[in-house]
């Protein structure tokens, strides 16, 4: 049960955060209960939908961005988050199991993205002090500054959903995997 009140409907959330709702709901077809737990805080909620549109536009692919969401939620251990992006990774950016499993594990079959999930693994164990062999290793993998920087912004963005999902015990409404499970 979840510590913070998840709004069971829009009309049960701010007026403010309604148009941000209903455009998550016509992207999605749904509104996943994080978006509704957010929208108890517009400013939240737009903060949260802002940046993540605005990481949308940058020019990691949305594989790259869902396998870095996978490592970042299994080393917070974020179910909720480990739930919805292995539903997403399979569904929307097409990986498979074991590039799922890879992933949480904070590597990758594709040598290039084992890169980057490497790197933000690493961001998030030594909270943002990782060292110049990281760095390089990132950039030697083709990476340039702007996608570190990237890469970067994606584990804040994750970690936010992550401890927001666990400081209110939000209930889960996909599938669900649970951390520290990985095959």
């Amino acid at each position: 049960m979840s510590r913070i009140p998840t709004p069971a409907t829009i009309a049960d959330t701010p007026a403010q955060s309604h148009p941000l709702l209903e455009a998550v709901n016509k992207q999605l077809g749904v509104v996943p209960n994080l978006f509704r737990l957010v929208a108890t805080s517009p400013a939240a909620l737009e903060g949260y939908l802002g940046l993540n549109a605005a990481l949308g536009k940058g020019t990691l692919p949305a594989q790259t961005r869902e396998r870095i969401a996978l490592a970042v939620a299994e080393i917070n251990g974020c179910d909720y988050c480990l739930s919805a992006h292995s539903y997403l990774a399979k569904n929307l950016a097409k990986l498979d199991d074991a590039e799922i499993t890879a992933n949480r594990l904070g590597t990758s079959a594709d040598p290039k993205a084992a890169a980057a999930v490497r790197f933000a693994a690493e961001v998030v164990r030594e909270r943002g002090h990782v060292n110049e062999e990281a760095v390089r290793a990132v950039r030697t993998a083709g990476y340039n500054d702007a996608q570190l920087i990237e890469i970067v912004l994606h584990v804040a963005l994750n970690t936010w959903t992550n401890y927001i999902n666990s400081v209110a015990a939000t209930d889960i409404d996909f599938p669900v995997v649970t951390a520290g499970k990985a095959a």
